[in-house]
């Protein structure tokens, strides 16, 4: 029988559990071509790992070429363009023609949407940027650190305010935490808008450390010479550090492919479908009412999987993309807690914080582990 030729672009959270539940369920019946520009994966909170030196880029780097899994193919390249009409993806090393497209190429930082901030500002939200930081980091003895948001959304909505109590344990550490300020300046009114009693609960954990949040506030623009971040309503804030988290995008291919609709890729949020045929998006990428996290892709991918299997067989999906899933975020001091979200099962969007305590850190740990032999078999 010839098999379905499945293409995913993208070896992500999304791109690498759909390539394993297509190995599993339909390997006798689909071909999977999986497509990334990169030799290697890492978990997103492996960069606060980078950055305080707990970890080297060594350590978390999970290689592709370790992928082995029946009827799976990887291959490193670049898509150049896609067109989502014929399912055509062309890349520096050739094209592909699928039966079923699935575009999971996450969401791109831009870096130029804020002046001055390549040059003057700092990020962690990159391997190279948390390396970078991370050796900026000894040189810092006093002042202010301003962390700013730049844009929404963007990815892992804790991360923010995990670096800031990080920071602080770091500074403390070294005996210079009196000598400096350290500052959070974000567009939202609150650091996790989905639900006054999670941010409630951050917010406590900032102002206990002496962290002050700004709300309602976008950096629209650094000062690098007066070292200042110029607001957007017109406003000022004076630092010494900046550290921002990029404005995130679509990858510029997805942009050119006319997939993106104001920003983002459009889906069905119940099973991640494009408004072209037999072309799906998930993950950071699609412009689903669901926070930008690992968890959430890896959690559309078995939706995914499973619509696609039903298709083959002639059935229906029987389960709805639910967007629910669980962030962890560091408390310090070995303390870990876990924001546990759901956007789309039910009349509202839901989350609530459990913890901290050592035991989520544990299975933050586990959480890790599970996926990497899941995925590379490590």
């Amino acid at each position: 029988m010839n098999k379905k030729h499945v293409v995913i672009l993208g070896a992500g959270f999304a791109g690498l559990e759909l390539a394993t539940r297509l190995s599993e369920s339909l390997a006798d019946e689909v071909h999977v071509t999986l497509l990334d520009q990169h030799d290697s994966f890492s978990f997103g909170f492996s960069k606060l790992d980078v950055l305080f030196g707990r970890s080297t880029k060594a350590d978390v780097l999970l290689h592709y070429g370790d992928i082995s899994k029946e009827g799976v193919e990887f291959r490193r390249e670049r898509v150049t363009s896609i067109d989502p009409e014929k399912r055509r993806v062309t890349t520096d090393d050739g094209s592909y023609d699928a039966d079923v497209l699935v575009v999971a190429l996450g969401a791109d930082y831009d870096m130029a949407a804020t002046p001055g901030f390549e040059e003057g500002g700092f990020e962690y939200y990159s391997i190279a940027g948390a390396e970078r930081l991370r050796d900026a980091l000894p040189h810092f003895d006093s002042g202010t650190i301003l962390i700013g948001i730049l844009g929404q959304p963007f990815k892992c909505p804790p991360a923010p305010f995990e670096g800031a109590i990080l920071l602080h344990d770091h500074l403390v550490e070294r005996g210079v935490r009196a000598a400096t300020e350290i500052r959070v300046v974000g567009p939202m009114a609150a650091p996790v808008p989905v639900t006054k009693e999670v941010s409630q609960s951050i917010l406590t954990a900032l102002t206990e450390r002496g962290i002050e949040y700004v709300p309602n506030q976008r950096v629209a623009e650094l000062d690098t010479h007066g070292k200042e971040a110029r607001l957007a309503d017109g406003g000022s804030l004076s630092y010494d550090l900046f550290v921002g988290i990029p404005v995130h995008c679509v990858p510029e291919v997805v942009e050119r492919s006319g997939l993106a609709v104001d920003g983002w890729v459009p889906v069905d949020p119940t099973n991640l479908k494009t408004r072209f045929q037999d072309v799906y998006a998930l993950g950071d990428v699609a412009g689903t009412p669901v926070a930008k996290a690992g968890v959430f892709a890896e959690n559309a991918a078995a939706v995914v999987a499973d619509d696609i299997t039903a298709r083959l067989r002639g059935d229906v999906l029987e389960g709805r993309f639910q967007g629910a899933g669980s962030c962890y975020i560091e408390f310090g001091g070995g303390m870990v807690g876990k924001v546990e979200a759901n956007f789309l099962g039910g009349p509202k969007p839901t989350a609530q914080l459990v913890g901290p305590s050592r035991e989520l850190a544990a299975e933050k740990v586990a959480f890790g582990s599970t996926r990497r032999e899941r995925w590379f078999g490590s």
